[in-house]
């Protein structure tokens, strides 16, 4: 299994700049909570070969999955990743932090609120006490490097300090309190360490994934600890010019043969989420066959790009001009996809992390 390694793509030749992927949303149209039921979201279907949009349920899909297909999911778990307290010794000096990435033992990269507080050496305390830190090294982006220190005969792990003083890392647009935020967790979250969900992923229940099992499909699951920088939108003009923050993955010996097996006897392989296909496409070579990993990955996917492992993609509807929605359109045409948008707007589609789903097949 490869380790320790940083995949970037050869960035594709294009005409088109960030504006090109913008559109037009009505603020109602985010989806501030998620449907009562999880697979009850409304799916769009994008058939590329026919060129056509239909409009169905989420719990419809298992009618557009073959038995001889895989399915990739992302395993990854939310952690509770948002933090308060105050600069030790100065319960005045408030503190928020949102906990990014981990980079060593208990050390991680974190976003500070406020940031000019967080200078090297600050001590801060959170959650009484429970969970103490301080700042050791600021990274280019301005994130800033924590040790944090808790008690660990009573506390097994950073983890479980987390689920008890931590609150789940909604995105900004999303005004309104989770009730439940299991929620915003996959049914299928296994291995903790995202800061953001792989929001394809909520539409499955245990109930749909047991009958896509039941009809043949097999699921594979890969992992990618999914990081903010995933969900801004490109803030430079031209692509070329947008660097991806890298993001760690992992995929298994087990799900890489399950995956290139079902592909050579004529399956079709469908990520569940743009997550589960830059883990493919990071993983995978120029023949499309997909090896076991673990690695850091930058992979920045837009119009013009070749996509080598991935034949179908189930999908959220993206934020404008995001990596997401160039993505989406490098899978299938951009003029398509903005299309697409644009009806999803007229239909009165639920947009972002609670919204509704699309399938490109």
């Amino acid at each position: 299994m490869t380790e320790n390694k940083v995949i970037i793509n050869e960035k594709a030749p294009t005409d088109l700049v960030t504006a090109d992927f913008d559109y037009f949303l009505p603020e109602e149209l985010i989806a501030q909570h998620p449907e009562k039921e999880r697979d009850h979201s409304r799916l769009m279907l994008l058939d590329r070969a026919a060129g056509t949009i239909d409009h169905k349920h989420f719990y419809d899909i298992t009618d557009y999955i073959n038995p001889e297909d895989v399915l990739v999911i992302n395993d990854s778990k939310v952690i509770p990743a948002r933090i308060y307290g105050h600069v030790e010794g100065r319960e005045d000096a408030a503190l928020e932090l949102l906990l990014l990435r981990q980079r060593e033992l208990d050390t991680w990269e974190c976003l500070v609120k406020p940031g000019k507080r967080a200078k090297i050496g600050m001590r801060s305390v959170f959650g009484d006490g429970m969970l103490k830190g301080e700042v050791v090294d600021i990274t280019e982006e301005g994130n800033r490097l924590i040790k944090f220190d808790y008690d660990k005969e009573k506390h097994e792990n950073i983890y479980n300090v987390l689920n008890i003083i931590g609150l789940m890392p909604l995105p900004p647009y999303i005004t309104e309190q989770l009730g439940d935020n299991s929620r915003y967790q996959t049914v299928y979250a296994k291995d903790e360490g995202s800061a953001a969900a792989p929001t394809a992923g909520l539409h499955f229940t245990t109930e749909l994934i047991e009958k896509l099992r039941a009809k043949g499909v097999a699921i594979a699951p890969v992992m990618l600890h999914v990081g903010l920088g995933t969900f801004r939108p490109v803030k430079a003009d031209r692509l070329d010019e947008h660097v991806m923050h890298t993001e760690f993955f992992s995929v298994s010996k087990e799900s890489a043969e399950m995956i290139n097996s079902r592909r050579a006897a004529g399956g079709r392989v469908i990520c569940v989420g743009t997550t589960s296909c830059r883990t493919l496409e990071s993983a995978s070579d120029e023949n499309g066959i997909v090896h076991a990993m673990s690695a850091d990955t930058g992979i920045f996917i837009y119009p013009g790009y070749k996509f080598k492992a991935v034949d179908a993609l189930i999908t959220n509807f993206h934020l404008p001009q995001s990596t997401l929605i160039m993505l989406i359109s490098a899978f299938y045409n951009r003029e398509k996809i903005m299309e697409a948008y644009k009806i999803a707007v007229e239909e009165k589609y639920r947009f972002f992390s609670f919204g509704d789903a699309m399938l490109i097949v």
